[in-house]
């Protein structure tokens, strides 16, 4: 099977927007980021890695981002829409690089796994850890729960800021039992933490059959059946309502989000959103007070901004 390879030269700052775009909005199969700053980090570890920045072929100037797609794919029409998107990433500020874009096609066995290398287990706090499932990870701390994670062809590895500080806000709401839904679930990684941060109850939508494998995989490498998955479009088709609602997707996708939020959110419940960038904020702020609900803590890290939101009283 070959696959048609889009390779982006750009800036580490559009990561986290062209990979949640790529695949919730292009349905890319997966995506890769090369950063040079991986390399230079793998050759200042004292073990036994060697790297030799010199000798690496077409080492990137900053990142390289490439996406994944099937072979049938609509090349032209794919680069155009890459190339409007970065248009719009510089017009909120952030950089883009050389914004050069290449397409190839490649075979699907040459790059499946050739990322793992640089995925290594992330002990994220006190109370979890992200671990590959062919890496050993030893808990830091006795009742630590360990994620194990095969990210597969879905957006969700833990590296993300995006995704990491929903983590952290997960942690802030998760003090008791609770009733959580993961919206636009990706690699199943949110919905798997709330399961283990001791949620009583847990669903996750996601359009991307993609995302919907990846999730039943990672569930049976966390022994987890009790996690309810469902494809669909954000809340679209959900009955139910939630203590916790969770959603780390794109802005633009988070206003189409805001106006299903009362109709699925229990009295006293929390959302928690991610994937916004700090200039498209005030947007995210306006439509949810006219929906009726408030921020009560912003998490912020680099560019990226997490919201813990609340009904107006």
């Amino acid at each position: 099977m070959k696959l048609l390879m889009i390779k982006i030269e750009t800036s580490h700052e559009v990561e986290d927007a062209l990979t949640i775009y790529s695949m919730d909005d292009l349905h890319a199969l997966g995506t890769q980021a090369r950063k040079r700053s991986d390399f230079q980090d793998a050759s200042r570890r004292h073990d036994s890695t060697l790297v030799e920045l010199d000798e690496i072929q077409d080492l990137p100037e900053d990142m390289q981002f490439i996406a994944y797609f099937d072979e049938e794919a609509d090349a032209t029409a794919l680069t155009k829409s890459y190339q409007s998107k970065l248009q719009e990433l510089q017009g909120y500020g952030l950089a883009i690089g050389q914004a050069k874009l290449t397409t190839a096609y490649v075979v699907d066995q040459d790059w499946n796994t050739a990322w793992q290398k640089f995925y290594h287990p992330i002990d994220f706090s006190r109370h979890l850890a992200i671990v590959p499932e062919w890496e050993d990870y030893q808990p830091a701390f006795a009742d630590q729960k360990l994620i194990k994670l095969d990210p597969g062809l879905a957006f969700g590895t833990g590296n993300h800021i995006t995704t990491q500080l929903v983590l952290t806000g997960l942690e802030l709401v998760m003090a008791k039992p609770k009733s959580v839904i993961d919206v636009g679930t990706g690699s199943g990684i949110l919905a798997i933490a709330a399961t283990l941060l001791g949620a009583k109850q847990v669903s996750a939508t996601d359009i991307s059959d993609e995302a919907i494998s990846a999730t039943h995989q990672n569930m049976k490498l966390n022994k987890l059946s009790e996690i309810n998955v469902q494809k669909t479009s954000l809340l679209t088709g959900v009955t139910g309502k939630f203590d916790v609602i969770v959603a780390n997707i794109l802005a633009d996708i988070l206003l189409e989000l805001i106006p299903q939020l009362d109709e699925h959110l229990n009295i006293g419940g929390q959302v928690i959103f991610s994937g916004i960038d700090y200039l498209q904020l005030s947007k995210v702020h306006d439509a949810l007070d006219q929906a009726g609900f408030k921020v009560v803590l912003s998490l912020k890290k680099e560019r990226w901004v997490g919201l813990i939101i609340e009904r107006q009283e």
